[in-house]
């Protein structure tokens, strides 16, 4: 297969322009074509609406603002030539047949006879678009389903077409994977493939048992959402984010290409859908669908699917949801939840039940495996388990028991499953310490070795089958083989404490004298949301200033431990790496991070500053104190890691992991590439800092803020607070000093605002809701 230097995206809207978008992301210039629209001076508005779509949307398309200059706008009236100096085109116009073969004709005269074509739909044959095409197209064309939005979602759903080169299959599935960062999955050329198959049947239930059961919108959001593993989003919701007037089209479509499923009547929409769709209610777009903001306060106000009246959103409650919503651990949660017999329980009851059955019904029609069906509605939909997965959760013996017991007809290999003495879905097969799993082919009634995936370390899969080195209740030490120590965190949202504290003191130790190399990484939501806010005030309202000051003194010694250390140590942060979290990561040698980064020194959102450290590291990097200050002053959260690089949280030499699944191997990577002549680091004694020079520079900026109104009273002792350390406290002028220095003034100001009333106000608003308070 042709490198893949330069694409083309055929089609800017939603879709393709923020496929573009993320090509772009990845360093791969992009040229975006669209029609040229009637009445347009410039005959690249399309194109250029998508790109600058794609770089206003929220949650961002793009990396960075810089990314945009990737790509280049187009039209397909004058730019069809620029083609033949692409190496893959990807077709994402209208779902209409003809016209999406007539452009592929025009492609097809220009492309080069290696480049790779392929087309994002979901809803057309992939034998009906290539049909009559050359030889050549034919070969190198197939489906790359990507999920909107692309940066986001794992899934690209990648298809075959019937004579498609197998090299160009696993060239593309391997560029998916390494370079745009997708779980990718191979489904055949069946009608919405496999997410949006499975994923539409869930959806249909859901709207389904909605008003069989009268649930109003609210209710079923409440129960479809974090509660079950599910995104916040839940479904009415997701519907108002995706656009009804595409939901119905998909459900339409489907309907009308699965004519011999025996559940197609639930593709058809609901009435209360299609009067939504008469009056253009179609979410967001529209500025109202099942939800609308109202009011200067932009009030949420749901609306009523009987009589299509809003009113405010109403916070749900069920008895069985408020009690299950104590139990942290999923699987018991959901577990519980199935056994109740309120609202609640039969309403999930009734859909996991019925999406079992229909998932179980899809083998082999659209996968020979359970394991793609349950991958794709993990990546693509976002689900915290897919549906085998889900059922092993609950109980594949009990469940299926239960569903008999209802008079279901269970399908025949499920029959033969449970009749083979099966105990689940999914099932341990570890062998000499290395971790194997192995999952129930439908189709032969017995296991199979699930293969290897090179390059994806799964943490909770080497504990299983090795255990682990040490461990305490919120982290462990890894063998990650090959002389390389893993320390992970494991409290909830892998807040910071003395249980991760001590064993980072420990992680060096062992890792000095048994490895030859340590990664600092975990594979919950979050690195770290940074360190333990309820004790922190919990022992500021006590007065216990000798506890405070050790615990945050013992934290700063753990990461100069980190920095200092005789082996190389690689942090590989993702997902947020807030305030405690983003300091671990600032002492390490070296950082290997997800794309997907947002890393801050956030502290002064809940009255304090940084106290591990990331005042001193970012005034030693950085050097000029008004930088530091408006990163750490403003709470400045990057976007991805790239934009960390570009606030100056993330070294320029930090390695990028575009997939996450494969960070963990990449830090690894990085630590070995390390060893050989790695040279540990000294405390350094020479950071310049500016001295009272630079803070009465501050305080004038402050000043003038909190004159204008801009901040108030205590944000400005928070300012001076933070300035004070920035520029080397009571300094006459410009000067040397050490870290130690540093760290002993971030202590000091940290202490003096933990007991500040006002602080406290801030520290216990944010526990309560989540939000900074501005007192």
């Amino acid at each position: 297969m042709r490198t893949i230097r330069r694409v083309a995206v055929l089609g800017a809207g939603t879709m393709g322009s923020r496929i573009a978008a993320h090509f772009a992301n990845t360093g791969i210039p992009a040229l975006l074509l669209d029609i040229v629209v009637p009445n347009q001076p410039n005959r690249n508005a399309a194109a250029l609406k998508g790109i600058d779509t794609a770089a206003k949307a929220r949650p961002g398309g793009m990396f960075t603002d810089e990314v945009a200059q990737l790509i280049t706008p187009g039209n397909l009236e004058n730019d069809i030539p620029k083609l033949a100096n692409c190496d893959w085109i990807i077709e994402a116009v209208t779902e209409n047949l003809e016209i999406k073969r007539n452009l592929w004709r025009q492609v097809e005269a220009v492309r080069q006879p290696d480049s790779i074509v392929s087309t994002n739909t979901s809803g057309i044959p992939l034998a009906q678009i290539s049909e009559g095409f050359s030889e050549s197209f034919r070969k190198h064309f197939l489906g790359t389903h990507f999920f909107n939005p692309p940066r986001y979602l794992h899934l690209a759903e990648v298809i075959p077409g019937a004579d498609t080169d197998a090299d160009i299959l696993a060239g593309v599935s391997a560029f998916c994977d390494r370079k745009l960062g997708k779980g990718v999955v191979l489904c055949k050329d069946t009608p919405n493939f496999i997410a949006n198959r499975i994923g539409s049947f869930y959806g249909a239930t859901v709207y389904k048992l909605t008003t069989e059961q009268n649930y109003s919108i609210e209710e079923v959001d409440a129960l479809t959402g974090s509660l079950i593993g599910l995104p916040n989003s839940a479904s009415f919701r997701l519907i108002d984010i995706v656009g009804l007037d595409i939901w119905v089209h998909v459900s339409n479509n489907l309907y009308h290409a699965v004519p011999n499923d025996p559940w197609r009547e639930r593709f058809l929409p609901p009435a209360f859908m299609e009067e939504m769709m008469k009056r253009k209610w179609l979410g967001d777009k529209t500025g109202q669908g099942f939800y609308q903001r109202v009011g200067p306060k932009k009030e949420i106000h749901a609306i009523d699917r009987t009589t299509f009246e809003y009113h405010p959103a109403v916070k749900v409650k069920f008895p069985s949801t408020e009690q299950a919503k104590q139990i942290e651990d999923l699987p018991k949660r959901l577990q519980y939840l199935v056994s109740q017999d309120d609202r609640a329980g039969k309403f999930l009851w009734s859909l996991f039940s019925d999406t079992f059955l229909y998932c179980a019904e899809r083998i082999p029609e659209v996968s020979d495996r359970i394991v793609e069906i349950d991958r794709a509605m993990k990546w693509g939909y976002a689900h915290t388990y897919g549906p085998f997965q889900l059922w092993d959760a609950l109980g594949f013996e009990q469940t299926a028991r239960r569903m008999e017991s209802e008079g279901r007809a269970l399908p025949p290999s499920v029959v033969k499953m449970l009749s083979s003495g099966a105990k689940s879905f999914y099932q341990a097969a570890d062998a000499g310490g290395i971790p194997k799993t192995e999952y129930f082919d439908l189709g032969k009634s017995s296991y199979a070795t699930l293969e290897e995936r090179p390059g994806i370390t799964v943490l909770s899969d080497l504990k299983r089958a090795r255990g682990v080195v040490k461990q305490n209740v919120g982290s462990s030490l890894i063998d990650l083989g090959d002389g390389v120590l893993c320390l992970e965190f494991h409290s909830k949202m892998n807040a910071l404490g003395e249980d991760q504290f001590g064993m980072m003191f420990t992680a060096v130790e062992e890792a000095t004298k048994n490895y030859q190399a340590l990664v600092v990484a975990n594979q919950g939501e979050n690195f770290s949301v940074g360190a333990n806010l309820v004790m922190a005030l919990l022992t500021a309202q006590d007065g216990d200033w000798d506890l405070l000051n050790m615990g945050i003194n013992r934290f700063q010694q753990a990461n100069m431990a980190l920095k200092t250390a005789a082996i190389p140590v690689v942090v590989a942060p993702h997902g947020r790496a807030l305030g405690g979290g983003c300091e671990i990561a600032l002492h390490a040698a070296k950082v290997q991070a997800s794309a997907e980064l947002y890393m801050g020194l956030v502290e002064v959102g809940v009255g304090l500053i940084p106290g591990g450290g990331g005042c001193k590291e970012l005034i030693a990097r950085l050097k000029d104190p008004r930088k530091v200050f408006e990163v750490i002053g403003y709470a400045k959260v990057s976007s991805s890691a790239d934009d960390a690089k570009k606030l100056g949280l993330l070294d320029k030499s930090a390695g990028i992991s575009m997939n996450q699944e494969r960070l963990i191997a990449d830090a690894k990577e990085a630590a070995l590439a390390m060893v050989g002549g790695f040279r540990p680091a000294v405390p350094r004694t020479d950071i310049k800092v500016a001295g009272k020079p630079g803070m009465a520079l501050l305080k004038i900026g402050l000043w003038t803020a909190q004159q204008g109104g801009y901040i108030s009273a205590h944000d400005g002792l928070i300012g001076e607070k933070l300035g004070y350390v920035l520029t080397g406290g009571k300094l006459s002028g410009e000067s040397l000093v050490s870290e130690q220095y540093l760290l002993d003034l971030e202590r000091e100001a940290f202490l003096s605002l933990c007991g500040h009333p006002k602080t406290q106000e801030r520290m216990a608003f944010m526990l309560k809701t989540g939000k900074p308070l501005r007192n």
